[in-house]
C-alpha cells in the first residue's frame, strides 16, 4: 500500500502533538510513559519528534490517558489556528 505524502498542515499538527506530549510528560521518562500507555518507547519517541505525525487514534488516546490529558484538550491544542 502506497501512502499519500502528508500535507504541510498534517506535519505541523503532528509537531504540535509531539510538543504537547513532551510537555505533558515532564520529567517522566519515555520508557515509563510508554509502558503505562502500552506502547513501545520508540513509538512514543517517533510521535514526540514528529517522525510519526499521524499516529492512530487509539495510540493517541492511550497516551492521553497515561499523561492525564483529555482528548478535547488534545484536539484544541493540535488544531490549526483560525485564519
Amino acid at each position: 500500500m502506497v501512502r499519500n505524502p502528508l500535507t504541510p498542515e498534517e506535519r505541523e499538527r503532528g509537531e504540535r502533538l509531539g510538543r504537547l506530549l513532551r510537555e505533558a510528560r515532564g520529567p517522566r521518562s519515555m520508557v515509563e510513559v510508554a509502558a503505562v500507555a502500552g506502547l513501545s518507547a520508540e513509538t512514543l519517541r517517533k510521535i514526540e519528534t514528529g517522525r510519526a505525525p499521524t499516529p492512530a487514534f487509539f495510540t493517541v488516546a492511550a497516551l492521553a490517558g497515561a499523561l492525564g490529558l483529555s482528548m478535547d484538550d488534545l484536539v484544541t491544542s493540535c488544531s490549526p489556528a483560525p485564519v
